[in-house]
C-alpha cells in the first residue's frame, strides 16, 4: 500500500465530533485553513444534539427548545458553509449530560455497543477515504458520555476500516494513515491567555476557569501545532452560527483576538497513530504524507 498522497491526489481530512457545534469550538481554524488550501475536509457528527441545552440567553425560549433538533441541523449547515467544509450526520441520538447516578436515556448514542456504533463511520471512511482522522482522546476532552463514545467509535473505525474481514458489507477497505486527538483548551492555553491579558491590564475571564481546574485533569502531550491564526475570525463566525449553543457575550468571546494571535497562534493535537514515520514535533497534520518537493535543478 502506498502510504503517501500521490501528486495528482487531493489530501483528505476527516474530523469526528459528538454534536453540532463541536467542530466549530474545537479545531475549527485548522479545518478552515486546510479547506482554503485545497484539502477536502469532512466533518462527521455522531449525534443531532437533540438533548443539548440552549446556551444563548437570547434564544432560551419555549419555541426554540421545542424545535432544538431542527435548529441544530440548520445551524450545522450554516457553520459548515462558513468553514468551507462538508459534513455528514451519522444518525445517533444525543445522550444528554445526565447528573451523577442518573441513567443514560434508552437508545442514546452512549449506550450503543461500540462494534455497532462504529459501522456507519467505517462506511463513511471507506467512502471518503481520508488520509488523516481527528477525534477526542480517551477522556472525550471532558467527561460527556457522547464525547467518550465518539473516541471509542473513531478508534474502532480507524482500526477496522482497512481490514477486509471487518464490516465486509460496508465498502472497499481503506486505511487512514494518521489519527490525531484534539488538544484544545489545555490549562496552558488558558494560563497563557490569562497571563497575557493581566500583564496588559485587560480584564480576564479565565482566572475563574483556572481556579476551578481539577488536579485530576489529564494532560495530553502536544505533538503537532498547526498555525492557523489567520482563520480565528472564521472559527468565531462558525461558532456563532451555532446560535443556540453560543453566547456572544460568553467567556470564549471575551479575550482579544489580536492578543490570541500573538501568544497562541496555533491549534494543537496529539498524534495517536501513524502508519508513516514522522519527526516530532510537527506543524502539519499531513506531515509524512505529502509527496516530496521536486528537486531544484542548479547549474
Amino acid at each position: 500500500m502506498n502510504l503517501r498522497i500521490t501528486p495528482d491526489e487531493t489530501p483528505r481530512l476527516l474530523t469526528v465530533h459528538a454534536h453540532p457545534d463541536d467542530e466549530s469550538s474545537k479545531g475549527a481554524a485548522t479545518l478552515a485553513r486546510y479547506a482554503a488550501e485545497g484539502v477536502d475536509v469532512l466533518v462527521a457528527t455522531c449525534t443531532g444534539g437533540e438533548r443539548g441545552d440552549v446556551l444563548n440567553p437570547r434564544l432560551d425560549r419555549p419555541e426554540v427548545r421545542r424545535n432544538i433538533a431542527e435548529l441544530r441541523r440548520a445551524e450545522m449547515a450554516a457553520a459548515r458553509k462558513v468553514l468551507g467544509v462538508r459534513q455528514r450526520f451519522l444518525g445517533f441520538v444525543d445522550s444528554g449530560l445526565p447528573a451523577d447516578g442518573e441513567p443514560l436515556p434508552d437508545g442514546c448514542f452512549a449506550r450503543q455497543p461500540t462494534e455497532d456504533a462504529a459501522r456507519p463511520l467505517v462506511r463513511l471512511i471507506r467512502e471518503f477515504r481520508p488520509h488523516v482522522v481527528i477525534t477526542y482522546d480517551e477522556t472525550g476532552g471532558y467527561p460527556h458520555p457522547d464525547h467518550i463514545k465518539t473516541h471509542e467509535v473513531t478508534v474502532a473505525a480507524f482500526d477496522a476500516a482497512g481490514d477486509p474481514d471487518r464490516y465486509p458489507r460496508e465498502g472497499a477497505p481503506w486505511q487512514p494513515r494518521k489519527l490525531y486527538y484534539q488538544a484544545a483548551f489545555s490549562r496552558e492555553w488558558f494560563q497563557t491567555l490569562h497571563d497575557a491579558m493581566t500583564t496588559r491590564g485587560t480584564a480576564s475571564a479565565m482566572g475563574a476557569v483556572l481556579d476551578e481546574w481539577p488536579d485530576t485533569a489529564p494532560k495530553l502531550e502536544i505533538t503537532t501545532r498547526v498555525t492557523c491564526a489567520d482563520y480565528f475570525a472564521v472559527r468565531d463566525r462558525a461558532l456563532l452560527a451555532h446560535a443556540t449553543q453560543s453566547d456572544p457575550d460568553g467567556p470564549f468571546f471575551a479575550h482579544p483576538r489580536d492578543l490570541e494571535r500573538e501568544v497562541w497562534p496555533t491549534e494543537d493535537y496529539h498524534l495517536a497513530r501513524s502508519l508513516v514515520e514522522v519527526p516530532l514535533p510537527e506543524d502539519d497534520l499531513f506531515a509524512g504524507l505529502r509527496p516530496p518537493a521536486p528537486a531544484v535543478m542548479t547549474t
